[in-house]
Formats: C-alpha cells, structure tokens, sequence
C-alpha cells in the first residue's frame, strides 16, 4: 500500500466549494474510507484551523498543513483537502501519486455568497490579499493539478457526487 497505491480520490478546491461535504457522501457511496486534512491538522496540533493561523501566521499554517498531508498513507479513501492545500507543491505531487485529483469549481459570484464565516473557516489569506486574487490564484493551481475538474456551479450536492461518479 501507501505511494504506490492508487485507489485514492483527494478533492481539492476553494473554501466552501463542499469538499467535506461532498467527500463523505462519495466514501459512503462507493464504500472507501474519509479523511479530511482540516481534521489531519487539527488532531496533529491539537488546535483549530484559525487557531494555528492566527498563533503561527500563514507560512506557518501551511508548513503545517504541507507536514499534515505527507504524513498521511490512505488506500482506498476519499480525501478531502483544506483550500490551501494547493500551495503545497510536495503535498499535491504525493496526493496525485496515490490516487486521481478531483476539482471541485464554483464560480466567484456562487463562492462568495458561500463564504460569509471566513474567519472562523479558518481560510488562509494573506496579509493584503483580496477574495478575488486568492480566487484566480487558487484557480490556477487547482487547474495545474487537477486530473477531473467537476463545475458545480448551481448544482446539489447529490448532483456533485454523481458527476464525480461518472467521471472516475
């Protein structure tokens, strides 16, 4: 098992893009295990997400983050990134190694309208940074690493899970 094993799907995407959400449901469905990273990080540190953000700064949380993803080794689990995940370069490269990267893209106007609690998500903005630039950042790289890109736009969650059915 571990890096040669490629029975993974990692779901990677903006702040409230569902991947959690989504993630459980399509583990439950085709009968894989779930792990969400946020959850990864937040057991390993024995903090919250803004927590770490706050006491350690961006650099810091995604250090964190970066350590959280390599130190997991899933086979036959759907995994569910922290938004900032992306940034990673080494954690992305593993998490393609071991299985297929799934996109989950909404739109900026839908993305905004879902994400009113940002502080308190813990979202990884940096000092100065605007929603829009971490959106067309973001988007870039999830495009780059992306083996699936799922557009979700006005679709359910059980709409999503088909769609990612369909296309693994």
């Amino acid at each position: 098992m571990g890096t040669n094993d490629k029975s993974n799907i990692t779901l990677v995407g903006m702040p409230a893009s569902g991947k959690s959400t989504v993630g459980v449901i399509l583990a439950k469905i085709l009968g894989m295990n779930f792990i969400d990273t946020d959850l990864v990080i937040q057991q390993r540190e024995n903090a919250l997400l803004c927590d770490i953000i706050k006491d350690r700064g961006v650099d810091g949380f995604l250090t964190v983050e970066e350590e959280s993803i390599l130190s997991i080794n899933p086979s036959n689990t759907v995994i569910a990134t922290g938004g900032s995940a992306i940034y990673s370069q080494a954690g992305m490269e593993y998490l393609k190694n071991i299985g297929k990267v799934v996109y989950l893209k909404v739109d900026k106007e839908d993305l905004f309208k879902r994400l009113h609690n940002i502080k308190q998500r813990g979202v990884v903005l940096r000092p100065g940074e605007t929603l829009d630039e971490m959106y067309d950042t973001r988007s870039a790289l999830y495009e780059k690493y992306a083996d699936i890109v799922i557009d979700e736009t006005d679709s359910t969650v059980e709409e999503t899970v088909e769609m990612i059915q369909m296309s693994i």
